[in-house]
């Protein structure tokens, strides 16, 4: 009897002190509608992630320590932001909730340029991955930053010497691991840099597969000769040409604008030029009010020009030239959105002025009893050194319906990631492009009104831009590459940001993988900082 029981409890011992077997996966996706990124239609499969990357596409039996239930609802690689804002704002909340939210996983930055100087990059980039950030991130660097920086913020041509000195900080920038250099020649003082210039700076990224990305020196009626002078710096440096949030905002010319820009396009691809574009699918373009200020009145600085727009004197002569149109060297998107009343102050930055936002400037200059012009330059004068921006509703949905269903245009927000760090009172209305961009895409140009289809949609927001950015292990759904992902339901997916409630979160988006850590659950964020710092690799420069 004795032995007999000795003989059980050593068994009940044994059994107990095996270990359950450790799962063969960390997530494993079940009974997704699997989009693979490329274009292809959605098959049925599970998806098994582990050590950061896609082990297994298939029948999966295994187990995975999370398992996601996507039966009913689809699976796709992570949403590229191909023109991201979030610099800056990322040093100070590494979480970037309201991109997870959309479903993105990867964003590239640097329109006005980097965060910091070339020389402080690298230390930049170390910055962000010892803190955490939730997402992968690239970034551009600005050409106008090695212009200031050589010759200060005025007009004038750089001297040879001067040139040599720009280009140091863009080669130092490479090395860093940016993409490549940009521009943003609407806005003073960046205007003032030539063609040629932008060439010569351009050409240090174009040795090695990197780009030259631009918001153009005109997005409205001078759109094609803008074109031209992009394609030209793509084809005498070798960079690869990025056009910014393409757009004909011209009201006088909506629905011919458009496809003559992308005849224009299509024929520099024809002979080789590597030219793409991004789009964002809303009505109105968001930025600061000093864009409404002609050109010239910069040429000695900023300061200058604050202190000219100040004098009552210079406004009287500004208020013909916004009546005349646009100049050679200045859009003027009062005119190019059909006058004042079109234009909607987004953030109005002080107390004085914040209780306007939302209002359109015929109706701020009303209640205030001045020109409209005047309302718009005291609220951006009275807001320095913080930026008043507003809304300009410039586009028509026919041109931005053509622009979408272009092979070569991917996605952009134009917007940063969400500052947890900063009242939100004090930020104004954002454009609702900061909440709602790529859910909208899905929403309201796959299912509602049929511009794309939905693998096609997918393909734009994924591997499209991943191939562009020659990140060769991301934007497909294949075994071995990183495992960023998304899993959103079709029926239910919709952005709820407007330009009244530009925050509201969208609705459909479950779960977002981020280098194989789940970062948002349920539409929630994690917590997790799985992203990466992601750097263009530009060797012998």
């Amino acid at each position: 009897m004795t032995r007999s029981i000795a003989l059980v409890l050593i068994s009940l011992l044994a059994g107990a002190a095996a270990p359950a077997p450790d799962p063969a996966y960390d997530i494993v996706i079940r009974g997704g509608r699997v989009l693979d990124g490329a274009g292809n239609p959605w098959i049925t499969a599970d998806v098994a992630i582990r050590d950061g990357r896609i082990a297994r596409i298939g029948v999966i039996q295994e187990a995975g320590r999370q398992e996601i239930d996507a039966r009913g609802r689809y699976v796709s690689p992570g949403f590229i932001d191909m023109l991201d804002q979030s610099g800056k704002t990322l040093l100070r909340d590494g979480s970037a909730a309201s991109k997870l939210r959309m479903g993105v996983t990867t964003l590239i930055a640097g329109e006005g340029g980097t965060a910091v100087p070339a020389s402080e990059l690298s230390g930049y980039f170390g910055t962000l991955e010892r803190q955490g950030i939730a997402v992968n991130f690239g970034t551009y660097y600005g050409a106008i930053q090695a212009r200031e920086k050589v010759m200060g913020d005025g007009a004038g041509s750089p001297s040879e010497d001067q040139l040599r000195a720009m280009e140091g900080e863009v080669r130092a920038a490479m090395k860093a691991g940016s993409f490549g250099i940009s521009s943003a020649l609407i806005y003073s003082p960046a205007t003032f840099q030539s063609t040629g210039d932008l060439a010569r700076l351009a050409a240090i990224p174009g040795k090695c597969g990197g780009f030259y990305a631009t918001h153009m020196r005109d997005e409205s009626g001078q759109l094609l000769a803008a074109i031209d002078e992009a394609v030209a710096i793509g084809e005498r440096s070798g960079a690869k040409v990025e056009i910014f949030h393409i757009k004909a905002a011209y009201a006088p010319l909506w629905g011919k604008l458009m496809p003559q820009a992308i005849a224009r396009i299509e024929a520099a691809r024809a002979r080789g030029v590597d030219v793409g574009a991004n789009i964002y699918p809303y009505r109105a373009g968001g930025t600061g009010l000093d864009v409404t200020v002609p050109t010239h009145v910069f040429a000695k600085g900023r300061d200058a020009a604050y202190a000219a727009v100040r004098d009552p004197r210079v406004r009287v002569q500004l208020k013909k030239e916004l009546a005349a149109g646009p100049q050679p060297d200045w859009s003027n998107l009062v005119h190019a959105s059909g006058g004042w009343k079109n234009v909607v102050l987004a953030s109005g930055q002080t107390e004085q002025y914040r209780r306007f936002n939302g209002k359109n400037f015929a109706e701020i200059g009303t209640a205030l009893g001045k020109d409209p012009a005047d309302a718009a330059w005291d609220i951006w004068l009275g807001a320095l050194p913080a930026r008043a921006s507003a809304l300009y509703f410039m586009m028509d949905d026919r041109d931005i319906d053509l622009a979408m269903k272009q092979p070569w245009v991917s996605i952009g927000t134009d917007a940063s990631v969400s500052d947890s760090t900063v009242d939100p009172e004090a930020q104004g209305r954002p454009h609702p492009r900061s909440y709602g961009t790529f859910p909208r895409i899905i929403a309201e140009y796959v299912v509602a009104r049929k511009v794309l289809t939905l693998p096609d949609a997918i393909r734009k927001m994924t591997s499209w831009p991943a191939q562009r950015l020659g990140l060769a292990d991301r934007g497909l759904l294949r075994e071995g590459m990183r495992a960023d992902l998304v899993v959103f339901d079709l029926a239910t997916i919709r952005d709820r940001a407007t330009y009244e409630a530009p925050t509201a979160a969208p609705d459909g988006i479950g779960e977002v993988i981020v280098n194989g850590a789940l970062a948002l659950a349920k539409g929630q964020p994690t917590g997790s900082r799985s992203g990466a710092v992601l750097r263009h690799p530009c060797p012998g420069i």
